[in-house]
């Protein structure tokens, strides 16, 4: 291809495709809190826009759900969230925590603070503390902005995709078929390469942040490596961590326990200790799935 052609070429992809990707990823930087990991701050999403999709999102979630029935148990929950957010510093979030009706191994924060807790979760939490250990990760996903972020890598994935795309379309001579392969392979390959690590990074990043909250709000952090022991299921047929957006649980016991010391301290210093606190309360669980891991559900 001549090289005019090819200048052409790049000057109308960068117009059409590039524009977005350019100004989020030269729009600055931020710092997530605890961490302190430099995050690239998409000028395309506010904070307040992320945190009202919450509110959007969580409206629909919970109005298509049904609350449960057992007081004990979603008084805990409260209570296990209203400690952790005590110490999150997000005072101007409007935390609300919900216990569903359903037999999900699962819980998420949306933006905002806007937290669900599923009953099935919840023989594996044990105690207060276990149950602290899902909750105050789930926290950390939403003051870390992960949602955000993960809509930024999306937006630059789905950018880089449609280039592609032009120039096979435009100017290739292959067949067809073949690049629908390119294709197929160059977004798999971006998913491996950079989606779904930066996924497990900020399952990671969430769980160093969960333990140091959980510590703060008077929890005994030596749960948490225990809590992911006891959610490990060899017999799941998971794909490989690095086809996973999940860290294996096994690493996330590793890794947390590496970082006790310091989270010991921060709970020996904590103004209560709750300790492992009460047990979870007897919960009658409807039969269904229970496949779905803890994770972040990003309101978009």
């Amino acid at each position: 291809m001549p090289t005019t052609r090819l200048a052409a070429l790049a000057v109308a992809l960068a117009a059409t495709c590039l524009g977005p990707l350019i100004a989020i990823t030269s729009s600055g930087c931020r710092s997530v809190p605890v961490t302190g990991r430099r995050q690239i701050a998409n000028p395309l999403m506010s904070e307040a826009k992320e945190n009202q999709m919450g509110v959007t999102a969580y409206r629909e979630m919970m109005g298509e759900e049904t609350m449960s029935s057992n007081a004990e148990a979603a008084a805990m929950v409260e209570r296990v969230g209203r400690r952790i957010a005590a110490v999150s510093g997000r005072d101007d979030f409007d935390w609300e925590f919900k216990l569903v009706a359903s037999p999900t191994k699962n819980a998420f924060c949306l933006p905002g603070g806007k937290v669900a807790v599923y009953e099935g979760i919840l023989p594996i939490c044990g105690n207060e503390a276990g149950l602290a250990v899902v909750m105050s990760h789930e926290i950390g996903h939403a003051i870390a902005r992960h949602g955000g972020e993960r809509m930024n890598h999306q937006m630059l994935k789905n950018g880089a995709g449609a280039v592609a795309k032009m120039a096979l379309g435009k100017y290739s001579k292959l067949e067809e078929q073949t690049n629908q392969m390119i294709l197929a392979y160059g977004g798999k390959a971006a998913d491996v390469g950079a989606i779904l690590p930066f996924s497990r990074k900020h399952e990671l990043e969430a769980d160093a942040i969960g333990l140091k909250l959980m510590a703060e709000a008077g929890y005994d952090p030596s749960e948490a490596p225990l809590f992911w022991e006891r959610f490990s299921d060899p017999g799941s047929g998971k794909p490989p961590e690095f086809l996973s957006t999940h860290p294996s649980d096994a690493r996330r016991a590793a890794e947390l326990r590496q970082q006790l010391p310091a989270s010991v301290a921060i709970y020996k210093a904590a103004a209560t200790q709750y300790g492992l606190g009460e047990a979870i309360p007897d919960v009658q669980l409807a039969s269904g799935t229970d496949a779905v891991k803890t994770a972040v559900v990003p309101a978009n």
